[in-house]
């Protein structure tokens, strides 16, 4: 009778995470934007504008529409452990690559009930990668894989997540083979869920990455099932990492081995201290976890703001006088891209940067000056 009784309440409890997912998404899904014609070449970065979103009561005033950023989209399909998942390729325009040159490549998660081309829309990172001349790789969770869309970092005790970690990897090197992306310089980056899937592939295969930003999301070995992923969004349970996987072994075993610590990338946290999905306390915890791991020490808390934009409590974490970990607290942000495209889902204009941020940061570990 216990054991019956103890597997009613987990399965209520992932029905109430699903409700909390599904209520989510349907409350800040933008209507369906209408089909662009031709292929995907050419087409804007931004897509189509969509009506405002409230924060805190108040609709978001429109800063005007953004720029649209011309380029080379290309659509692909990676298989791996969890099966197919499509992607699509940002290509800055006017490229004039030198003989044998090859460029980094930013990997950008979306959140749930997001696509790939929406996260572009709402992080403008496609005008980034214009100015800085990098690449851009937006891949798509299937909903038959999760209903709402999610990347699923949490469905770890069955396996589920660090195969579409795997899979996620075999989308960089199916690019990195016709495309010319330097696999020393791939970064990758998530908004929510794909924040976390973001994290578990730098933890996963740190050697992969030269860099991690985890925008509003949680430590993937806080949660094993979607019975603890709310309580780890509410910051409910202790933060954890997962194990590495094997070197050059992305195939899934039922047993996954221990392996040799491998020294992890670079990482950057963003959290608003106002979200009500996802809460703050993921953000320190995991900035501390990932320090510890790599033996860094914090440094001063300092308060930045830049205009009337939302300030930031801004921690550095230093190992050897590099700073390896960099937590930004935002005031007053909520569940959303800090200083995203005005109008759109996810997204508030009135935050720092974060798409630049990100970029910043990654720049640093590249060797590379950041143009701003």
């Amino acid at each position: 009778m216990a054991r019956r009784s103890r597997l009613f309440s987990l399965t209520a409890l992932a029905r109430a995470y699903q409700r909390n997912l599904k209520a989510f998404a349907k409350a800040t899904r933008p209507p369906r934007a209408t089909p662009a014609a031709g292929s995907l070449r050419g087409v804007s970065a931004t897509g189509t504008a969509t009506p405002p979103v409230a924060r805190k009561g108040r609709a978001v005033r429109s800063a005007g529409k953004p720029t649209p950023v011309s380029g080379e989209w290309v659509a692909g399909l990676a298989r791996g452990p969890a099966g197919a998942r499509r992607y699509q390729l940002f290509i800055p325009p006017g490229l004039a690559l030198q003989r044998g040159e090859k460029l980094p490549l930013l990997v950008m998660l979306h959140g749930c009930g997001q696509t790939g081309r929406e996260l572009a829309a709402v992080s403008r990172m496609n005008r980034v990668a214009a100015r800085q001349r990098f690449l851009v790789l937006y891949p798509e969770q299937e909903r038959m894989a999760n209903a709402h869309g999610c990347w699923n970092w949490f469905e770890r005790r069955n396996g589920k997540a660090e195969a579409e970690a795997a899979t996620l990897l075999a989308a960089v090197d199916q690019v990195a083979r016709t495309h010319p992306v330097d696999l020393a310089q791939v970064a990758v980056a998530g908004l929510s869920a794909g924040a976390s899937m973001a994290v578990l592939m730098a933890a996963r295969y740190p050697a992969r990455f030269c860099a991690v930003a985890m925008h509003s999301g949680v430590a993937p070995g806080t949660a094993e099932s979607s019975a603890h992923a709310m309580a780890a969004m509410h910051g409910r349970r202790d933060a954890h990492l997962p194990l590495q996987a094997v070197p050059d072994e992305p195939a899934l075993s039922s047993t996954p081995a221990l392996t040799p610590s491998l020294p992890l990338p670079p990482l950057l946290v963003l959290h608003g201290d106002a979200d009500g999905v996802v809460s703050v306390r993921n953000a320190a915890a995991t900035a501390l976890l990932w320090a510890g791991a790599l033996g860094a020490r914090a440094g001063a808390l300092r308060t930045l703001q830049r205009g009337q934009r939302h300030a930031m409590r801004v921690t550095e974490f230093k190992s050897r006088g590099r700073t390896v970990v960099a937590l930004r607290e935002v005031v007053g942000l909520a569940h959303a891209w800090s200083g995203g495209a005005a109008r759109r889902p996810y997204s508030d204009p009135s935050g720092p940067d974060a798409s630049a941020l990100i970029w910043a940061f990654v720049a640093r570990q590249l060797g590379r000056k950041n143009m701003g």
